[in-house]
């Protein structure tokens, strides 16, 4: 079918001495004067709105805060903000973070059971994108004779999340429950570490 559009469209394209077909310019009808008033109408609209979204942000007015809460909870405005507007998190925090991380995982064993495999993806791929530099930041929390545990369990999670993303990819539901559980271990064992 796209062939046969293909070859009609090349067919009737018009040579230099065929002009497409258009109505002269003089006897296209002028715009009634019920349409001007459309447009005023509209463009009035648009400014209203650009001055009522201007002022808003002029004044600071901010979703409540149980909404920044439950945002924050669940990672999503968050990771925009820190990734592109916060310069990295202090050790503390990225340790903070890694806990919170820990939890979210348990948390989405819901999600697993019940296959919502886009999901798992996303989330799972947005914690990964938190980790990466939160066990570098976290490292310096770490005392110097736990750092080589610190590193092997950090590397052994990376392992597991990466091989985690790729069975919820597939979908492949036993894989993904066995390194879903790897993962949390290598979790609670770095938690452990962090500690």
């Amino acid at each position: 079918m796209g062939t046969f559009a293909k070859h009609i469209i090349l067919c009737h394209i018009p040579t230099s001495d065929q002009q497409p077909h258009r109505p002269p310019p003089s006897l296209a009808p002028p715009p009634p004067p019920a349409a001007e008033g459309r447009l005023h109408s509209t463009r009035r609209r648009w400014t209203l709105l650009s001055s009522v979204l201007t002022a808003s942000s002029a004044l600071g007015l901010r979703p409540p805060a149980a909404t920044a809460e439950v945002e924050q909870r669940w990672g999503t405005r968050s990771f925009f903000r820190e990734k592109y507007f916060e310069p990295g998190l202090s050790p503390d925090e990225a340790a903070a973070r890694i806990r919170q991380t820990a939890e979210g995982m348990r948390n989405m064993r819901h999600m697993l059971d019940t296959m919502s495999w886009r999901y798992v993806l996303f989330y799972v791929r947005l914690k990964s994108a938190y980790l990466d530099a939160d066990l570098k930041n976290a490292m310096a929390t770490v005392p110097q004779a736990r750092r080589q545990s610190y590193v092997k369990t950090a590397n052994e999670l990376v392992d597991n999340m990466s091989e985690l993303d790729r069975h919820i990819r597939s979908p492949k539901v036993y894989e993904s429950y066995l390194y879903y559980e790897k993962t949390l271990k290598s979790l609670d064992d770095l938690v452990s570490l962090l500690a």
